[in-house]
């Protein structure tokens, strides 16, 4: 039940706010929904949070981040800046992006280039009977441990095609929630796919016009998503149609920023300028020995599977990011187990990114094998 009572001269205006009311023209009174005594309370500790000096406020941030380099005790770091604004904003300002630190803090994080120097270690699990996929953060040397859960997808048909939606929440798969990262959509012989974002990747993006884009725009629940589906790269596996020995044969395209901002925040301006990269699977060699294709996964693959996979950029490439070398691995992928795989990437490659083109290697490719 909402309270109302006459405007009073006894009370502040700041008082009349907390029990709900405001007074109108007139004399007369508006009916406002009551708050709550946890709400009063949430707000009055934010604002005694929000008083606290900003040297002090960066030096306590600068000592958590500090404190807490690896997931769990990470935590700690999100948790501060869930405070109030004013310790998001020092939090943001602290905590360096993936790119110079090889940590992933917040969900921003995601869609930001991985390490420069080495590259984020994670693993894949999939559920076969759910078609579900799950991203986690490696917190040890293991192949496979607990991990730090980062994003999901499902697999399902859309008509003749197959389509993966990508979410930052473990059990909220859909296109049209709060969690909707982005899609990634294959042809009819599944041999190609394409990667959308749900956020404009940089200035003058436009949104895909197809039409299970408008079609998932549609079901937009929170009017503040993105309701369109951006074009950020390309993966193709080439036709194998006289059946000669050899593993599957993959190409990418893939848009990536140039001169990203450097804070762990998103800029409220996207990335004015971005360039294509372009990626191929590393050739594996024939072992006599095994009778078998091999590559030197550095013991981070343990299983043979067609799915195995290093991605580099062809020697002589032209590419800001330094690259083109044929010997740098930007992406690599593989079995471990029955339903784990892991996935290691570096910059200029994100984990939203570098999840997407692994997903195009579950599924059969006939033509491709």
């Amino acid at each position: 039940m909402g309270l109302w009572r006459r405007r009073s001269s006894c009370l502040s205006s700041k008082a009349r706010s907390s029990l709900g009311w405001a007074p109108a023209g007139g004399g007369e009174s508006k009916v406002s929904p009551e708050i709550s005594p946890a709400e009063a309370q949430e707000e009055a500790d934010e604002e005694r949070w929000s008083r606290v000096l900003p040297e002090l406020l960066t030096e306590i941030m600068r000592r958590v981040d500090a404190s807490a380099e690896r997931w769990p005790p990470r935590r700690d770091v999100v948790a501060c800046a869930c405070v109030c604004r004013r310790w998001r904003d020092a939090a943001v300002s602290v905590v360096r992006p993936p790119l110079e630190c090889g940590r992933i803090t917040f969900p921003s994080s995601l869609k930001q280039p991985g390490p420069k120097d080495a590259p984020m270690h994670c693993f894949i699990r999939r559920n076969k009977k759910r078609s579900t996929f799950y991203l986690y953060l490696s917190l040890t040397q293991a192949l496979t441990d607990k991990g730090k859960f980062l994003l999901a997808a499902r697999r399902f048909k859309n008509g003749a095609h197959t389509e993966y939606i990508i979410s930052y929440d473990y059990d909220d798969l859909f296109p049209g929630s709060n969690s909707y990262v982005g899609k990634l959509r294959s042809d009819f012989l599944g041999t190609k796919f394409m990667i959308y974002d749900n956020k404009p990747p940089y200035d003058g993006a436009k949104p895909s016009r197809s039409q299970s884009s408008r079609r998932f725009a549609s079901k937009q629940i929170n009017p503040n998503v993105s309701g369109g589906n951006f074009e950020v790269g390309q993966v193709s596996y080439k036709f194998n149609l006289l059946k000669s020995r050899g593993p599957r044969r993959m190409q990418c395209n893939i848009q990536c920023p140039i001169g990203q901002d450097t804070s762990s925040d998103p800029p409220k301006k996207s990335v004015s300028t971005s360039s294509s990269l372009a990626l191929r699977n590393k050739a594996p060699r024939w072992h006599e020995h095994l009778q078998c294709w091999c590559l030197n996964f550095h013991g981070r693959v343990t299983a043979a599977s067609v799915k195995n996979f290093q991605l580099v950029a062809p020697a002589g490439t032209t590419d800001p990011w330094g690259v083109g070398d044929e010997e740098t691995v930007i992406l690599q992928f593989g079995k471990i187990e029955e339903d784990a795989f892991t996935m290691d990437y570096r910059q200029p490659l994100s984990a939203f990114q570098a999840f997407a083109i692994c997903l195009t290697s579950f599924g059969t490719k006939l033509a491709c094998e």
